[in-house]
């Protein structure tokens, strides 16, 4: 497998300028108690673990619990054992906003999840309001930090990276490494992660779009869409979705004879997207990844324990949710409760994850590399790894 290293210059996108703004939640919220931390740390997982992306949870709640579990071993957060309450937000957005307000009600100093950011969206309201930080490990909805009067969430923090920088990278990857100058953008228009990463991908892509569909989540039958794509002149197919739709589009795609280059977005990261393309259509498929095991010895050393506890590859979920429990255990450190756990996060710098290096920046984003495979039969066969220069 080949990996090579390069950087590139990406533009900061204002956030208001992708999505709509998150709503009318109040940023801070001074009165909030907060949880104190009593004799366990109490860590919430707010979690995809049943429903329709329960592939993204329930692997998230894998590489969480390993943390805890070798955290535990290790003697915990200051002597004191970390306590999982876990519940499932069964992919539902108002079932992510019940969770979030039961958990803190049970006392959790730190909320992990939910996945996607839809429900993050709709967890942060009750969180903040109970003065308990979340960290969503695959989030990546840009706007997600700042309200609709342009204030930074004080509560929400994610292990990942944004959409808009997603759209940044992969107009810059389409360019300069699949020599795309004219593109079909085929993307999920039924969710703000999909519609975020394509509006990022048209603000910073030079070359010529010539055609912009749309697909739904549940969708299953692309083939009239692809069937008038067949005859079409492009380069590539610039893809952000989720691996649901995605795996399929892609095997009706090559069914029909597409061989062009499919470049998606980090939601194709799951074992089921070669599953529903097949090994031998998931081939010249290229989609950005938080994590590959080849990235650094620390993850190496996650992969192997990893697969000693579940008897299987992780992917970039499980990695980053493995990180974000690490992200709160140092965060954690010195902290009488979950506010002064809150300030200890947006403090985080240099953190040394399996998913790479990373700091929290003002907007309490992460800062940190990301990573394009590159798929033959199903299989990696190329990583490229990126950071913003």
């Amino acid at each position: 497998m080949k990996t090579r290293k390069f950087a590139v210059a990406l533009a900061t996108f204002a956030s208001a300028a992708l999505l709509a703004a998150c709503g009318t939640v109040s940023s801070t919220n001074s009165s909030a108690q907060g949880a104190a931390i009593g004799d366990t740390f109490k860590i919430g997982y707010n979690l995809e673990l049943s429903g329709a992306v329960s592939s993204y949870g329930q692997n998230e709640e894998k590489g969480a619990n390993l943390a805890v579990k070798e955290i535990n071993a290790a003697g915990g957060i200051g002597g004191k054992q970390i306590e999982v309450i876990t519940k499932d937000n069964k992919s539902e957005t108002a079932e992510a906003a019940t969770v979030a307000t039961s958990l803190a009600s049970e006392g959790a100093n730190i909320v992990i999840g939910p996945a996607t950011s839809g429900a993050a969206a709709a967890s942060i309201p009750a969180l903040t309001s109970a003065g308990v930080p979340m960290i969503t490990p695959s989030g990546t909805q840009t706007n997600l930090v700042v309200n609709d009067k342009g204030e930074v969430q004080d509560y929400f923090f994610r292990a990942t990276f944004t959409d808009g920088y997603q759209g940044q990278v992969m107009a810059k990857y389409a360019t300069e490494n699949l020599s795309a100058k004219k593109v079909v953008l085929y993307y999920d228009n039924s969710s703000d992660y999909g519609k975020g990463v394509a509006e990022a991908f048209k603000k910073a892509y030079a070359g010529e779009i010539v055609s912009e569909i749309t697909f739904a989540s549940g969708d299953k039958d692309f083939q009239a869409a692809l069937t008038k794509l067949k005859d079409a002149e492009f380069d590539a197919i610039v893809m952000p979705g989720y691996y649901n739709e995605t795996g399929t589009i892609v095997k009706q795609a090559r069914g029909l004879g597409i061989t062009q280059p499919v470049l998606g977005s980090d939601g194709f990261d799951s074992p089921q997207f070669t599953e529903l393309a097949t090994a031998s259509a998931a081939t010249n498929v290229y989609y950005l990844s938080g994590y590959v095991t080849s990235a650094s010895d620390k993850a190496k050393a996650f992969s192997e324990a990893y697969k000693k506890e579940y008897n299987e590859e992780p992917n970039m979920f499980a990695a980053l949710a493995y990180d974000a429990v690490y992200m709160a255990a140092k965060a954690a450190e010195g902290a009488a409760d979950s506010k002064a756990l809150k300030d200890n996060l947006a403090a985080l710098k240099d953190f040394e994850g399996v998913t790479g290096t990373m700091s929290v920046d003002a907007e309490h984003n992460v800062v940190k590399s990301v990573y394009i495979v590159g798929l033959t039969d199903g299989e990696q066969t190329s990583v490229d790894t990126i950071s913003a220069e």
